[in-house]
């Protein structure tokens, strides 16, 4: 079964009955997780946007919460910590990391950062983002490091995409704003997929631009799950 991500990200504004929604709302779908991120303000202190990504940052204030919420609506959540110290907070609630193409950038260069260094030492699963093909990478055959193909565009075009090398990595990060990317990789046999998600497009979310709504996201669940009954 391809282990489906929705990525609530910044989508929710600090609000825990919308953010107790959206979780429904995946698990309804039958996707299998949930994502959130973890911002400090030193981070995020140029940002436009900063005050409300800091509300919607999973911090040591809100994480008892946001795993309660998680527990009573029966579906996993992770995060993504954008620095090495989320980590502390987040170790004891969560299964795995998403570490961010940007944050990742230096591990381009085959040059391990300390946010790296951090989750490999946790020894969870680390999903990683990429668009560079990872059999270039330090990391490549550590058993702990999964690999998602991504354009790191906000909206990604379908003419913008690659997927000849798809077969290196270990899933597919969409930021696209239609099914067929994510429901190609599916039929293409990925293990891993992640789809942004919204509960209302005409609200100006911060990831609004590369979301499915509820409807959608249902839509292309039931589309995916039926691709892989080509796959047996």
């Amino acid at each position: 079964m391809v282990f489906i991500t929705a990525e609530i990200g910044v989508n929710w504004d600090g609000d825990f009955t919308l953010i107790e929604k959206m979780m429904k709302d995946a698990k309804n779908a039958d996707c299998n997780a949930v994502k959130l991120q973890a911002f400090d303000e030193k981070i995020v202190s140029d940002h436009p946007e900063k005050n409300r990504l800091l509300k919607s940052s999973v911090s040591s204030d809100n994480i008892e919460q946001i795993n309660s919420i998680s527990k009573k609506v029966g579906i996993e959540w992770y995060c993504t910590p954008m620095y090495p110290g989320a980590i502390d907070f987040l170790d004891s609630f969560v299964k795995r990391y998403k570490i961010r193409y940007n944050d990742s950038l230096p591990l381009h260069e085959n040059k391990i950062t300390s946010l790296i260094t951090k989750a490999l030492e946790t020894k969870k699963q680390i999903i990683v983002s990429t668009q560079k093909n990872p059999k270039q990478l330090e990391l490549y055959n550590n058993d702990n490091v999964k690999w998602l193909y991504v354009v790191p565009k906000y909206p990604c075009q379908i003419d913008e995409l690659d997927f000849s090398d798809l077969v290196d990595f270990d899933g597919f990060s969409n930021h696209c704003t239609h099914f067929l990317a994510p429901l190609s990789a599916a039929i293409l046999g990925t293990k891993m997929i992640e789809i942004h998600v919204t509960s209302n497009k005409d609200k100006d979310f911060i990831d609004n631009p590369v979301s499915f709504d509820t409807n959608e996201t249902r839509n292309l669940m039931a589309l995916i799950r039926q691709a892989e009954k080509i796959q047996r």
